[in-house]
């Protein structure tokens, strides 16, 4: 059985996030397939987040958070370009608010990991819940995780 997957149209691994994912262009999220769930599996959680962030120095001199969504269910394959999977929850971002923030680097080329992790149950949070809440609520509860990497540099 193949593993965790995550990947997308808009972009492959390791190559360039279009204008239009980004905060410069439509500031929606990319269109994203999601396989290879364990059957025992409860829920998904999502994770985008910019490390590269924590060194620029006009950063904010940490991991910089674009989307944060959890109690995905395990049954989803597919996210849709500029949507929320059904039932889920989107906590806050790294601006405080529950929504996607597309790439926005201050300075050069800047790397995006979406990060798919499965889990042994559903969390108990609440949409105004942070990265560092759901990383908490996950301990002990994640069957493995699998990741997508795009880069961005503003024009």
């Amino acid at each position: 059985m193949p593993g965790l997957n995550i990947t997308s149209t808009a972009f492959s691994n390791g190559e360039r996030i279009p204008p239009r994912y980004s905060f410069d262009g439509d500031n929606i999220n990319p269109p994203l397939q999601l396989s290879g769930v364990n059957p025992k599996a409860k829920s998904l959680v999502l994770v985008v987040d910019d490390p590269d962030a924590a060194t620029d120095p006009d950063g904010p001199g940490k991991t910089f958070d674009h989307w944060v969504v959890f109690n995905i269910k395990p049954t989803i394959t597919e996210v849709k370009e500029n949507s929320q999977p059904d039932g889920s929850i989107v906590a806050k971002n790294g601006m405080g608010i529950s929504s996607y923030i597309g790439p926005a680097p201050p300075n050069g080329e800047h790397r995006y990991f979406f990060i798919l992790y499965e889990l042994l149950d559903t969390l108990d949070l609440y949409e105004q819940a942070t990265k560092t809440d759901l990383e908490k609520a996950m301990e002990g509860k994640v069957l493995s995780s699998a990741q997508l990497m795009g880069i961005y540099q503003r024009q």
